[in-house]
């Protein structure tokens, strides 16, 4: 199925997601703006044990694409003199006892140190689990409609050994996108959703966008989301209704690819922020290529993408860019997940074939995933 303008053929683009498919993925959605044009198609199924593709312009959980919609609405704060990136953050959030010397820019980055509240992983292999909500398999299953306050997961990230000192290292945590959250709606006065539809979504006309706060449904059109686990027996659950807020601001907002394609191209187009807040946000970390909620990533051919990509327990989305805001590509994805993430390697391969596909040319051979 696809949605193209007259004349215009892409079967390279449709080949890549149907092989997506058959590497996995249950169900894929592409969209591509680029020099000859739109286009958007779908593979795969909408739901299991249907044969209905999934929508085109439907509806996902875009996991951690949230942080480029948190960080966006933070540097639209800076441009307004609201947020300071280079100030202290408990100067606002003294009540969580933070760091003294961790900074709004750090928070942006991921260089606080800060511990990462569904679980830390260290360079030994060891692994530090955080809330009982992120643990995988039937236990998350079984409480995936709990609520969890912002200020829950903040408190308990807080409470764990800091990672490293502020400024010195980088390591991502989602406890640093939270903490941005409550400086927002501290700063502001306002719920987050509030000051994004304000600034971000708003303007943008992003109509198919939303955070859903505590609320486990998710707008027609959609394609199902699932989950996998072991106990006496293999389970498969459609998790497609959940209640996000055990992620919060690490990455609980629902999109449409159409909608991430609107918010990329305007954010690197410079239509969200003025060329010095671009800049900056746009000037990559040297350990990982990350600089202020995107990754910045140096490609085959001399190349730059700016991008995020985000998984959320069998919803995921790409968000690919060129610097000037010009071609990009955004993907939808539904699948299986499972505590062994077994699809980690294909949506690796995936990315960069797609990458490839669009980007290719001299400007971009292959890009790392997001979170």
């Amino acid at each position: 199925m696809t949605s193209t303008p007259a004349g215009q053929d892409r079967p390279n683009l449709q080949k890549a997601i149907e092989e997506m498919v058959g590497s996995g993925f249950t169900g894929v959605t592409l969209r591509v703006h680029d020099e000859q044009g739109a286009w958007a198609g779908t593979a795969g199924v909408r739901e299991l044990g249907d044969t209905a593709k999934p929508p085109v312009d439907g509806h996902v959980r875009i996991g951690s694409n949230t942080k480029t919609f948190t960080a966006a609405t933070a540097l639209r704060l800076v441009a307004e003199g609201a947020i300071d990136l280079d100030a202290p953050v408990a100067d606002h959030l003294p009540e969580f006892g933070p760091d003294p010397r961790i900074t709004a820019r750090m928070l942006l980055q991921h260089t606080s140190g800060v511990f990462n509240f569904t679980g830390e992983y260290y360079e030994d292999g060891t692994f530090a689990p955080g809330i009982a909500a992120t643990t995988a398999g039937r236990e998350w299953v079984d409480n995936r409609f709990a609520t969890h306050r912002p200020e829950e997961l903040v408190r308990l990230a807080l409470s764990r050994p800091a990672r490293f000192e502020p400024g010195t290292d980088w390591s991502y945590s989602n406890t640093n996108y939270v903490l941005v959250r409550l400086l927002i709606e501290k700063v502001t006065g306002r719920p987050l959703a509030e000051e994004m539809q304000r600034l971000v979504l708003g303007p943008l006309g992003l109509t198919g966008t939303l955070l859903p706060g505590t609320d486990p449904e998710i707008p027609e059109p959609y394609a199902h989301a699932y989950y996998r686990y072991e106990d006496a027996g293999r389970h498969t659950v459609d998790v497609t209704r959940q209640n996000p807020s055990w992620i919060s601001t690490g990455g609980d907002m629902i999109s449409t690819t159409r909608d991430l394609h609107t918010f990329i191209s305007a954010l690197t187009g410079g239509t969200l922020l003025p060329a010095p807040l671009l800049a900056e946000m746009c000037t990559p970390h040297p350990k990982a290529g990350y600089g202020l909620g995107v990754f910045v990533q140096e490609v085959d051919g001399g190349g730059t993408v700016i991008t995020h990509n985000g998984g959320m327990a069998g919803h995921g989305a790409l968000m690919y860019s060129t610097p000037d805001g010009r071609t990009t590509l955004t993907a939808a994805l539904n699948y299986v997940d499972d505590a062994e993430l077994s699809l980690a390697a294909a949506f690796q391969q995936a990315v960069q074939r797609l990458v490839a596909e669009v980007f290719g040319g001299g400007r971009a051979g292959s890009a790392a995933a997001g979170r």
